[in-house]
């Protein structure tokens, strides 16, 4: 975040006349003038003290250094996820080529010792092994490469530790009330630039339901009932489980649980439906204005998949599109409480030609195929109101996707593909941008 840095009025005391100013006092640390004023009546002394110009939020030199240690440390991070990734990838790659240059090189010794062995068709074969080895130098040219990055980053650990060393010495010169005293005037501070800022303080994100349970609805239309399990492990299993019997049939597989509420679309309407599994019961339905139903606007892969709920960090919100949008994906933020809507933004992505889609931080995903071969190819940030075409492989173990949606708790994507659970684990950067980007 980036508040404002122009300085703000602190006023800590007052003078009855003007009379020449004199600096009497000023602390060598914290840069704080005393000014004479004058004499009231009942005899006090009324003067003024100015706090040096600077921003409302600016941070002093520890402070900073520690935000700058920060960004050393998550830029570190990040390069050594990148570098696992990476080098697990190359380390497959590397063991599965092992066993053909081993065919290879018994079988060129069988050819050095007796040409005669070697006719058209086991140089053909010769050919086509050494050209699957072609890929191979490039690999081991990112392994030298790699091995001068972490040589990099082990140096630049060691520079960190010597750097929180340094800054832990500094600090020890404070004790705990002048820490405290200090929290709190930050906290003061933080709440003015606010305050100028107009900005509210953030409520804590909504909660999703509790970690241990699992749901499951089978088919993708007119169905109603609704299993519980305790645990990840009891679904597996098939055992220890509660059956709740919705009072509407559904449609689609567009479904999400969220602070202990089944959201899910009413069969044969755009109506949205809240169902409580506490209380057994449907706590508010309402209809998305225009939203297609019925295999109106579906995702390429059909299943009354019209609408689709999701949750991320932030809330609820719901994927759909109407006539008047054209056909393209609009994505609106719900009132998790009475379904209403909040906000919506019109994507501009045509929804029959997206696979399915999936929210992550207020940014809408959408894949552009449902089968083998997808991609996460298209992004709609909700923050700014714009889009980007992306190129990001998914991997489509069982070819035919039907449900994809995000758990913001466990970082996951959790998917239906071809009547496999398949979840797949989603690694998030926090892209640092300094001054002059």
């Amino acid at each position: 975040s980036q508040w404002d840095p122009s300085p703000f009025p602190f006023p800590v005391g007052s003078h009855s006349h003007s009379c020449p100013s004199q600096t009497l006092f000023q602390s060598p640390d914290e840069g704080w003038q005393v000014f004479t004023s004058a004499q009231a009546p009942d005899g006090k002394c009324l003067c003024t003290a100015v706090i040096p110009v600077q921003g409302s939020c600016s941070r002093d030199l520890r402070s900073l250094q520690l935000r700058q240690l920060m960004e050393k440390v998550q830029n570190i991070s990040q390069s050594m996820e990148v570098l696992d990734l990476r080098t697990y990838r190359d380390l497959q790659y590397v063991r599965n080529t092992e066993a053909l240059m081993r065919g290879l090189d018994s079988r060129l010794k069988v050819a050095t010792e007796s040409q005669k062995t070697l006719n058209a068709r086991s140089f053909q074969e010769l050919q086509s092994q050494m050209a699957e080895l072609r890929p191979l130098p490039p690999v081991l040219d990112q392994y030298r490469s790699d091995s001068r990055l972490i040589s990099h980053l082990r140096a630049e650990v060691r520079n960190v530790s010597g750097l929180l060393l340094h800054i832990q010495h500094q600090m020890g010169a404070y004790d705990y009330e002048e820490l405290q005293q200090r929290v709190v005037l930050l906290e003061a501070r933080l709440h003015s630039c606010l305050q100028r800022l107009e900005l509210p303080l953030h409520p804590p994100p909504l909660s999703l339901s509790p970690p241990p349970q699992v749901w499951y609805m089978d088919g993708y239309y007119k169905g109603r009932r609704v299993l519980e399990f305790r645990t990840l492990s009891d679904f597996v299993s098939g055992q220890n489980f509660v059956q709740h019997l919705l009072p509407h049939p559904w449609a689609g597989t567009g479904h999400v649980v969220f602070n202990g509420s089944l959201f899910y679309n009413k069969y044969q309407s755009n109506v949205a439906v809240k169902y409580h599994f506490g209380s057994r019961s449907v706590l508010v339905q309402r209809s998305l204005p225009g939203a297609g139903y019925n295999n109106t606007f579906p995702y390429s892969w059909g299943g009354f998949s019209d609408i689709d709920f999701m949750a991320d960090e932030s809330g609820l919100w719901v994927v759909y599109t109407t006539n008047q949008n054209a056909g393209n994906i609009v994505v609106s933020r719900l009132d998790p409480h009475t379904l209403e809507v909040l906000r919506s933004w019109d994507t501009g992505y045509p929804k029959r030609s997206a696979g399915e889609s999936f929210i992550i931080c207020g940014t809408l995903y959408v894949t552009n195929s449902h089968l083998a071969g997808a991609k996460i190819y298209f992004a709609y940030y909700t923050n700014t109101s714009s889009y980007e075409y992306t190129d990001i492989p998914f991997h489509n173990q069982y070819s035919h996707i039907s449900m994809l949606d995000y758990n913001p708790r466990e970082r996951v994507l959790y998917t239906w593909n071809n009547g496999h659970q398949v979840v797949y684990n989603v690694t998030l950067f926090h892209v640092i941008k300094t001054s002059g980007e």
